[in-house]
């Protein structure tokens, strides 16, 4: 019986990342799961209703950290950064993880190389909002023609210089007869851009359901028209922006699960299993439906890289299409 227990050491010694020990069963340890923002924001709720269920589910902690800056530069580099062993991961959005490999390459370099996507989480539709606060817009064309009236006065908000709200509303303004808007650039993300029209400081942005809803419900902020391919049941009386006459405008938001290209392929195996089942789970769907979240698991590893590919290419159309200065 020694023996055998001394030859079961030699071998977890000898195959410490294999499956010849139990206890290395990933995770055996706490994961971390880095986050582009500050908390609050939409990527930090998908971040922390998923590390629950990960938790639950695998029988470790998933810590969130907030790595805001550079619109995702920071917690990229926390990522490609780190041990490539499935302990360190990334929840990002379409700003992070598609638009600025693609503005900023010398930042990021060798993304698609050092980055590789897990799987898609969820889509979250938008709206194109207008303050309550000293400006009295309530539709899509009165926005423009209050635009067109003003030039130069009307300010919107953007999370910052190249994020897809900064590029969705520069393309409206140019698909709406070039448009002379300013652009506000807040880095404290949705909550910055929220009090910054609350405030009267921008009169309108481009933001997610779920950062927006409750100023929504509190009269605070006014819905002109919503990016999705239909109107969303909690907001009936909402037009899309195809109804609105804009078809192509707006990002549907999306958020992923990112890890080091590097990490062994058993490990994101488990890890993309576990997030699949883990959106699947009842309090999770319904937590998600509740913030207007709708769950789009890819359909495996290979899927979610070919998703981020085609994403990637999207936005290089875009900002090839409409340019913006992107400098801060």
């Amino acid at each position: 019986m020694k023996r055998i227990v001394l030859f079961t050491a030699v071998l977890c010694l000898a195959f410490a990342n294999g499956a010849a020990c139990a206890q290395d069963k990933y995770p055996a340890k706490p994961v971390k799961i880095v986050v582009p923002y500050a908390p609050g924001g939409a990527t930090d709720i998908v971040a922390r209703i998923l590390s629950e269920q990960l938790r639950q589910s695998l029988g470790q902690s998933f810590v969130v950290e907030n790595k805001p800056g550079a619109n995702g530069i920071v917690a990229i580099n926390e990522l490609v950064n780190s041990r490539p062993d499935g302990y360190t991961l990334m929840i990002g959005n379409v700003t992070t993880n598609a638009i600025t490999p693609v503005l900023t390459p010398g930042k990021v370099p060798n993304y698609d190389k050092k980055v590789a996507p897990v799987t898609n989480l969820v889509d979250i539709p938008a709206f194109l909002l207008a303050t309550t606060t000293n400006f009295n817009v309530k539709s899509v064309p009165e926005l423009v023609d209050y635009a067109r009236k003003n030039p130069g006065k009307l300010r919107y908000g953007t999370v910052g210089a190249g994020s897809y709200p900064h590029y969705d509303m520069a393309y409206f303004a140019k698909k709406a007869g070039d448009l002379d808007m300013i652009a506000i650039h807040n880095k404290a993300g949705a909550a910055g851009i929220i009090n910054d029209m609350i405030t009267g400081d921008t009169q309108v942005a481009f933001l997610n359901a779920a950062s927006s809803a409750a100023q929504i419900k509190a009269g605070k902020l006014y819905p002109l028209a919503v990016v999705n391919g239909q109107r969303l049941p909690e907001y009936p009386n909402v037009p899309t922006m195809q109804e609105a006459g804009y078809s192509d405008v707006g990002t549907i938001a999306w958020q992923g699960l990112f890890a080091p290209a590097a990490a062994p392929k058993d490990v994101l195996d488990t890890i993309f299993k576990a997030a699949v089942e883990a959106l699947q789970a009842p309090a999770v769907m319904d937590a998600f439906s509740k913030q207007n979240f709708i769950v789009v698991p890819s359909r495996s590893l290979d899927d979610a890289k070919a998703w981020l590919a085609g994403q990637i290419t999207s936005w290089k159309n875009i900002t090839t299409a409409v340019k913006i200065e992107t400098a801060e």
